[in-house]
């Protein structure tokens, strides 16, 4: 090994079994210099760090991120594949060119500032850099980064739960429109099962069983998720509206015989008008965020987008200026949310509902099922005896002779027998039903 100065700063040269590691120290002070020197020979030893120039650390980011995708392939989804290319895409207008040994820790942290300035939210930058940073690993040259280089905070949201009314709106106007009809099915599967947006997409025939009423997870964000749920009746009338929806469609198809295959989707792609079962549907983002935004009109009633004039109705002259939905905002993701907060207001046991959710630890499901403030007023509300009035706090709260000790006691006889009628076995909060649903409207 050997440690040499280029100019004001030091390098460090050095074989470890037959192969050369040459690199810059960063630094002015021989002292350091040396204890860097010592760390890297002993990351190379380990395997950590690689030759400069072996390997991918030699080709242009282009290629090396080309390549790194490329192994990945048969661990990710098709959709995932294909948004790591479009991810891929931004990445290499800034270092596409430019040998990966050659990306200094100066050069990404100038990336993020661009990104930030342009009004790249920082989920999108980080998800840029986790790219970064899997080239980087794999060229075996991320240790110099991972000290400068740290993900951009996020904004942790907790998610929303929807009000008794706020459901049956949403309920309500999903049903209202043929357009909506997917939304509509997936939005109620969604508050009685908890299934993620991505599971319902997945959801083949074959997971579904209508004899035992049970859904079966395959496919899921993470290995928890992998489960069976049982179905409640709202979910099971759902099912069997797909099922006979998927029927009359496959009737019209010679190549399935009229038969609704295993393998088929249940939310099938459709594409100018043609449905094609054999692949998943892309998604119902566009009838979601229609549906979320729409507005009645407070003088006719007519549902419709929002807008800064007057209400779509012919005989109608409202302005619709300062008319807002309740449901703007909600994601496709708060139902998940809303049906795990409800099973968690139930009194249903944490194992239970990471079973049935699909949760990895008890931290994700505080994340979730947060108890809503009315389920807590009614657990306050159930201490109480309904015995105190405001005249017992004046005047010093009442005297200490034997009359007003004795209505003391009396009182707190009273309130212990409240207590004793109000306490079941699972304790003060009343229970209630373990998944509150709302039929569908007709």
């Amino acid at each position: 090994m050997a440690l040499t100065k280029r100019g004001k700063t030091w390098h460090t040269q050095f074989f470890i079994d037959g192969q050369r590691f040459r690199q810059s120290l960063e630094t002015t002070d021989w002292r350091e210099a040396q204890s860097k020197e010592k760390d890297l020979i002993a990351a190379a030893k380990a395997g950590k760090i690689g030759p400069v120039r072996a390997g991918i650390a030699r080709l242009t980011f282009r290629d090396a991120a080309k390549q790194y995708l490329e192994d990945r392939k048969p661990r990710l989804a098709a959709l995932s594949v294909r948004t790591e290319q479009e991810r891929a895409k931004q990445v290499n207008k800034a270092f596409g060119d430019v040998p990966v040994h050659r990306i200094t820790v100066a050069a990404v942290a100038e990336y993020i500032r661009k990104r930030k300035a342009a009004n790249i939210a920082n989920a999108t930058v980080n998800r840029e850099l986790d790219l970064i940073r899997g080239v980087l690993k794999k060229a075996k040259r991320w240790y110099l980064f991972a000290d400068e280089i740290k993900p951009l905070p996020l904004h942790q949201s907790i998610g929303r739960a929807l009000g008794l009314d706020e459901k049956a709106r949403l309920l309500k106007v999903a049903a209202s429109r043929p357009e909506w009809q997917n939304a509509y099915y997936a939005a109620l599967l969604a508050l009685n099962t908890t299934v993620r947006g991505c599971e319902l997409k997945g959801l083949r025939w074959r997971d579904i069983d209508l004899i035992d009423k049970s859904i079966t997870v395959r496919r899921s964000k993470t290995e928890a998720g992998l489960r069976v749920i049982p179905l409640n009746s709202d979910a099971y009338a759902v099912l069997l509206a797909l099922y006979s929806r998927a029927k009359a469609l496959a009737s019209g198809r010679p190549e399935d015989n009229g038969e609704v295959k295993p393998e088929h989707y249940i939310f099938a792609a459709c594409e100018s008008g043609h449905v094609d079962p054999a692949r998943p549907q892309g998604g119902w983002r566009t009838a979601w965020r229609t549906l979320t935004r729409a507005v009645s009109c407070p003088k006719c009633g007519l549902l419709q987008n929002p807008t800064e004039g007057k209400c779509a109705g012919q005989e109608c002259d409202a302005v619709l200026k300062d008319v807002k939905s309740p449901l703007a905002g909600l994601r496709f993701h708060d139902l998940r949310h809303h049906a795990i907060t409800e099973l968690a207001e139930s009194q249903t046991s944490d194992s239970t509902i990471m079973s049935i959710a699909g949760h990895v630890s008890a931290k994700m499901l505080a994340h979730y099922s947060h108890v809503r403030i009315e389920a807590k007023r009614k657990a306050l509300d159930a201490l109480s005896t309904g015995r105190l009035k405001m005249e017992d706090f004046r005047d010093g709260g009442g005297g200490y002779d034997t009359k007003s000790d004795t209505k003391s006691m009396e009182a707190t006889k009273d309130g212990l027998q409240v207590i004793d009628y109000m306490v079941e076995l699972v304790g003060l909060e009343p229970t209630t039903s373990s998944l509150r649903t709302m039929r569908s409207p007709s």
